[in-house]
């Protein structure tokens, strides 16, 4: 089983290998919450990222320790790609941009990102 979050206009997106979590997160930092995120984390190795040449961009601020992926000619942000505390490569999977995510099904945990 997989499932893939992509953009708007389909242009990028993560396809995961595995189920559809029954866990998320939910940031208050400056661009998670301006962006309205439910994001799930998994390791690089089991996203399958897709993305033509010249449609995807990248975003990074403050310690630049994740690059918020987006799609060029929709804007959407599918995915974000970093490293995890333990410094393996992880992909930060955008649930909303799932369109067989049942966002209310979801435990969704808080992260104090603001903070940090």
């Amino acid at each position: 089983m997989s499932y893939t979050a992509s953009c708007h206009c389909g242009a990028i997106g993560a396809t995961v290998a595995g189920d559809l979590p029954g866990k998320a997160m939910s940031c208050n930092c400056s661009i998670c919450k301006r962006k309205g995120t439910v994001l799930h984390f998994v390791p690089a190795a089991e996203a399958d990222i897709a993305a033509p040449a010249g449609k995807l961009s990248d975003y990074q601020f403050n310690k630049r320790a994740i690059h918020h992926q987006f799609c060029t000619d929709c804007g959407c942000s599918p995915f974000s790609v970093g490293t995890g505390p333990d410094g393996s490569e992880m992909v930060a999977v955008n649930l909303r941009c799932v369109p067989e995510c049942d966002l209310d099904a979801l435990e969704i945990a808080q992260y104090d990102g603001a903070s940090l």
